[in-house]
């Protein structure tokens, strides 16, 4: 359940609204229905397990992200979403008119390093965490997160071994009146993990 702030700590001057979308590949889904590869891949699915699938409370998913130096395993489970006022969300931009009727909702996120090399120089395992209301996907606050209380800037992270956990966040300007809120994490070329949380 989202938990209300009555000031969610932003930093104006540098939290900039911006739409970010995602790479949708193009191409013809029917182009190789029949062919031999594809009904091979019919009769004989994937060992893999498959990546993403709407998650429980509490309940955690293990995904891979290209890291500087190698490869690390995390453990990601989104804890909470933090919902802002209305008042707050045109505090936090530099055009409020763009932002009537919504207000920012903070998601954090915490990640533990399973297995793989150490990392000294930041991560970008927050780069896919989304945020949606009510199936639609919000609109990205930039220069926000890191001010939020509880929350970690991913780039201040500069040593991080394996069983150590860190929260980052990620905040999105949704509209105020949506019934749930969805926190989307997934692995690159993967499908999102998805938490639910009502908004009320």
């Amino acid at each position: 359940m989202p938990h209300h702030q009555t000031a969610l700590r932003l930093v104006a001057p540098v939290a900039v609204l911006a739409l970010t979308l995602t790479a949708c590949g193009g191409g013809d889904d029917n182009a190789d229905a029949k062919s031999p590869a594809t009904e091979k891949a019919k009769v004989f699915p994937s060992p893999e397990p498959a990546s993403g699938g709407e998650m429980e409370a509490g309940e955690s998913a293990t995904g891979k992200v290209a890291e500087d130096p190698g490869e690390v395993t995390y453990e990601v489970l989104a804890q909470k979403v933090d919902m802002g006022t209305e008042a707050e969300a045109a505090k936090a931009v530099s055009e409020p008119d763009k932002v009537k009727g919504k207000v920012l909702a903070v998601a954090h996120l915490k990640y533990t390093h399973k297995s793989g090399p150490a990392l000294t120089d930041g991560s970008d395992v927050h780069d896919s965490t989304t945020v949606f209301a009510d199936g639609q996907r919000g609109t990205v606050l930039i220069g926000a997160s890191e001010d939020a209380a509880g929350c970690e800037d991913p780039y201040d992270v500069e040593s991080w071994k394996q069983g150590e956990s860190h929260t980052f966040c990620e905040t999105y300007v949704i509209p105020a009146n949506a019934k749930s809120v969805e926190v989307h994490w997934s692995e690159e070329d993967g499908e999102p993990f998805i938490w639910k949380f009502p908004n009320s």
